[in-house]
């Protein structure tokens, strides 16, 4: 008899807790189920069970030897399933969780296509602002641009998500551009609150020198959402700084314009979280890997840095009319 044949009987005698029970669960004698784990006991030379008329226990070595065996039973089919999957068309029900901004703006649009891809497919897309637990609530990943705030979870870098200070050709004609961090006191700026994030509650800069600036930024616009500050930059209410996945469209059209061009905000990054199993599922790996050559690492909402744009005569640009 095959060694491994051998183990899953054990086991199940183990779990069943007599050699009549296990026989029940694996469909086969109880004579057969004993002369599995004979072999066993006699391939290791060393006894693994107490048996009595009604019941088995493990000896120490017997204990050793379940823990030992359990994992690589489950190690071994674990192989098997990866190896089926590979062959297998991703199907069934796949719950994903993201920020309501991304997954509005951003995920949505990149499901459509994934689900047309995958007939077989179904996808929950659930927003929410708060940190969800993966596990207790049943869904298989989640696509945040934030930190990862349990490493129980892996998590797969899918693009990076750039911040930039920008606003409406209208409020630059009216209040002038700023050209440094220390400019942007003089200007009203459009503030993300309520989020606990650091990076919204102070717009971190660089400069080409490596100079690193927190600037506290003051407005007369608050809100904890995004929408709202885009809403109101496009007005020309204000300065907004914001992720590029929020603004790059409205920054390509040329509705908004970034500046401080010679400051770099400090960068967020798109992750694909998923529990740490060690089987991942078809449906979870297409969802993934379909996300990370979608966005990629020159993601399609940073087309407009890839793009020269025409200056507005309040940037001062000379082949303009002033």
């Amino acid at each position: 008899m095959d060694r491994f044949d051998n183990m899953r009987v054990f086991a199940k005698v183990v779990e069943s807790g007599s050699f009549t029970g296990a026989a029940a669960r694996l469909g086969m004698s109880v004579s057969r189920v004993s002369q599995h784990v004979k072999e066993l006991e006699e391939r290791l030379a060393a006894r693994l069970l107490n048996r009595t008329t009604r019941k088995v226990s493990l000896t120490e070595v017997g204990r050793a030897y379940y823990e030992r065996c359990t994992r690589l039973l489950a190690d071994l089919e674990e192989t098997e399933h990866a190896v089926s999957d590979m062959h297998a068309a991703p199907r069934g029900e796949l719950r994903v969780n993201a920020t309501p901004s991304f997954g509005i703006l951003q995920l949505a649009p990149a499901i459509a296509d994934f689900t047309a891809r995958f007939p077989a497919i179904s996808v929950e897309l659930m927003v929410s602002e708060r940190f969800v637990d993966l596990i207790a609530e049943g869904y298989d990943v989640a696509v945040w641009v934030r930190e990862v705030p349990d490493s129980s979870l892996i998590a797969r870098q899918l693009a990076p998500c750039r911040m930039v200070v920008c606003g409406a050709p209208s409020y630059f004609e009216r209040h002038g551009t700023p050209r440094t961090p220390a400019d942007l006191s003089a200007h009203n700026c459009l503030i993300v609150a309520g989020t606990g994030l650091s990076h919204y509650r102070a717009w971190h800069l660089t400069a080409a020198d490596g100079t690193a600036m927190n600037i506290l930024p003051r407005g007369n616009l608050r809100s904890n959402s995004g929408a709202v500050l885009i809403v109101a930059a496009l007005a020309g209410h204000g300065l907004a700084c914001l992720p590029t996945y929020f603004v790059g469209d409205a920054l390509q059209s040329g509705r908004l314009v970034a500046v401080l061009d010679d400051y770099i905000a400090a960068p967020l990054t798109l992750r694909a979280l998923y529990p740490h199993n060690r089987h991942l599922s078809a449906k979870v790996r297409a969802f993934v890997d379909f996300l990370a050559a979608r966005f990629g690492p020159e993601p399609p909402w940073d087309k407009w840095c890839r793009t020269p744009r025409v200056k507005t005569a309040a940037e001062g640009d000379p082949a303009l009319p002033t």
